[in-house]
């Protein structure tokens, strides 16, 4: 094993990368619809199409960019150079997301539906190979988690920042609200760049065959992605994790304005859910070591759902901060939870393709699992914005209705406890842990020694012994194929 894929040097400049990836859309979320509905003036319905039309945006371009990623030769590695480029339009596209445009409600819309595609399109460029990069670096099962649980710190700091410095510095403007929206816009877009720099700087990528079938059948084989049962689980835990959280940071400043009426309660709020978030980190580090990736979900969103439950009890106007500090605390222990299994398991499943296709097709899982998260991320924003109507939010009025009221508890407490008893689900499901993983990589490496012609050799017989009923079994129940129709190429085939 290289010295270097131990270093914690190198180990902070991968994660680095996770802070334009964890903060740029949880600021987006926070603020985006605010921004839209309370500044720009739009009705909330016609704000949430915005990021839903992206999404669906997002449809076409993150299986292309992962397609892209995994055709291209580079001197920097095929997922570096697309940081490298992805670097300038990801800080530049998000400063535009904040500008603001006179002119009638149809120019607007224009204007805020481009700059939200053009970031969008931005973030795939960088994402995608980075969330590729990593299967790229490392072999190690262990090791890779270790490296993930880097970048999910890093992710948990941004969110830190991310979730607290925008609000200071709108407010620092006063009366200004567009321009601090703006220079709030600016200066992210700055850190977001340099961010993707420092990972560009300090990563690596072995070398690898490139796919060589046509771009059309390489597009085509995308969606073959869903017949991997681990696959098909994994969305289930990332969709419905990370969609939980979406309902939680889209509603909390509604939820605090509108239910509770103490919009000055958020600081101390979004501060004891972020930094449970980045404490849990490190512990989830020490679980994922011992016990297995799944393991932070299953003790972390059982105590997200009683602390959700708990926030029932004080969801009234005036209701004292403490306790809900102290839930919202408990809350960010299940979200950490999400972030960390999600990412960890994700440089995994292109092993399993490996054994399905012939192939590791490192850049098309990335593509898809981006794709499948921005879409139902769209869904979620345009779902809190059609809440917000059905359930007659009025941005002008000092007090809500009545009705509005239940709409935002619905969205802030019930929708996210239906969600996370589903991650739950499907987490319980998931059937990789570390002993299976060895299974499906010692398959792969018996198959390409067959392959080789080497199945008669000394070498061959004393490493690879012909796999056990068990193991078989393990194949089928990770791949969702039989043992007979594994490592075939046809499987890339829809």
């Amino acid at each position: 094993m290289n010295q270097k894929e131990r270093t914690i040097q190198s180990k902070l400049s991968y994660g680095f990368a996770d802070i334009y990836g964890g903060g740029s859309f949880l600021i987006i979320s926070i603020l985006y619809m605010v921004f839209l509905t309370d500044v720009v003036k739009m009705t909330p319905v016609l704000a949430g199409t915005i990021p839903l039309i992206g999404k669906i945006w997002d449809a076409i371009t993150d299986p292309i960019m992962g397609n892209i990623a995994d055709r291209t030769q580079s001197k920097f590695g095929a997922k570096r150079f697309y940081l490298l480029i992805g670097s300038v339009l990801s800080g530049l596209s998000f400063a535009m997301l904040w500008s603001t445009l006179e002119g009638g409600i149809m120019l607007q819309y224009a204007y805020y539906l481009l700059m939200y595609i053009l970031f969008s399109t931005a973030f795939t460029i960088v994402m995608v190979p980075y969330n590729a990069l990593l299967p790229d670096m490392i072999d190690d099962y262990s090791l890779r988690g270790s490296y993930t649980m880097y970048r999910m710190i890093f992710s948990a700091i941004s969110a830190i920042i991310a979730g607290l410095i925008p609000s200071l510095i709108i407010n620092s403007f006063g009366n200004h609200v567009k321009q601090g929206y703006l220079a709030m816009g600016a200066l992210f877009g700055i850190v977001f760049f340099l961010s993707i720099m420092v990972t560009f700087f300090g990563s690596w990528e072995m070398s690898k065959p490139v796919v060589k079938k046509s771009f059309y059948d390489a597009f085509s084989h995308s969606f073959s992605v869903f017949k991997n049962r681990s696959f098909r689980l994994y969305l289930g835990i990332f969709l419905f994790g990370q969609g939980s959280a979406d309902f939680v940071t889209g509603g909390v400043i509604y939820f605090l304005a509108v239910v509770i009426r103490r919009s000055d309660y958020f600081m101390a709020v979004m501060a004891s859910v972020l930094l449970s978030q980045l404490l849990a980190m490190f512990l989830y580090q020490q679980v994922i070591r011992n016990w297995s990736k799944k393991t932070p979900i299953l003790l972390g969103f059982p105590l997200r759902i009683l602390a959700t439950i708990g926030l029932l009890f004080f969801a009234h106007e005036n209701a004292p901060l403490l306790p809900i500090v102290v839930l919202s605390f408990i809350a960010g222990i299940g979200t950490a939870a999400s972030s960390v299994t999600s990412y960890a398991i994700l440089a995994d499943l292109s092993d399993v393709d490996q054994l399905i296709t012939t192939e590791k097709r490192v850049g098309i899982y990335s593509g898809m699992a981006t794709f499948s998260r921005k879409i139902a991320n769209g869904i979620a924003i345009w779902f809190t914005g059609a809440i917000l109507s059905l359930f007659q939010y009025n941005s002008e009025a000092l007090v809500q209705k009545s009705i509005t009221v239940i709409g935002v508890k619905i969205m802030f407490i019930a929708i996210p406890i239906v969600m996370m008893i589903g991650t739950l689900y499907f987490t319980i499901k998931f059937p990789i842990d570390k002993g299976r993983f060895e299974v499906i990589q010692r398959e792969v490496r018996r198959r390409q020694a067959f392959d080789q012609d080497l199945k008669s050799t000394t070498n061959f017989q004393k490493e690879f012994t012909q796999p056990t009923d068990s193991d078989r079994l393990i194949c089928e129940q990770i791949t969702g194929y039989s043992y007979e129709h594994l490592w075939r190429l046809e499987n890339e085939s829809i």
